[in-house]
């Protein structure tokens, strides 16, 4: 089970790499909504996934002899994500911004900011 899941972690971190560079800020904002839940799916699987046997043990219970899973990461993957969601709104809130200020979502055209490179020069 720990492999399937290592693999499609994998892969929605590859493709969420291949979004992010595409040079789209749509495609950049999906891209980093899956590379937030693959690295999600990553750290699950670093827990340990035992079906069957819950991560709580009772009061003076002793340490079981099967394998449990592991409670931290998963404390850990509710707050990242909520953070991840609180993230992704706010950079789609960015991205609206953007798009009604530009009228386009290439980020090769948004050199507001940018000094412009030197043209040829006129005689």
């Amino acid at each position: 089970m720990e492999t399937i899941v290592a693999l499609l972690s994998g892969f929605l971190v590859a493709l969420a790499v291949w979004l992010m560079l595409s040079g789209n800020l749509l495609r950049f904002l999906f891209g980093l909504l899956l590379l937030s839940n693959g690295i999600n799916l990553a750290i699950l699987a670093a827990g340990r996934l035992t079906a069957g046997s819950p991560p709580l043990l009772g009061a003076g219970g002793a340490l079981p002899a099967a394998q449990m899973a592991n409670a931290l990461p998963q404390a850990l993957l509710l707050t990242a994500i909520v953070i991840g969601f609180g993230l992704f709104a706010f950079a789609l809130a960015l991205t609206i911004h953007a798009y009604r200020t530009f009228g386009h979502l290439d980020v090769d055209r948004m050199r507001l900011a940018e000094p412009q490179p030197p043209g040829p020069k006129a005689k």
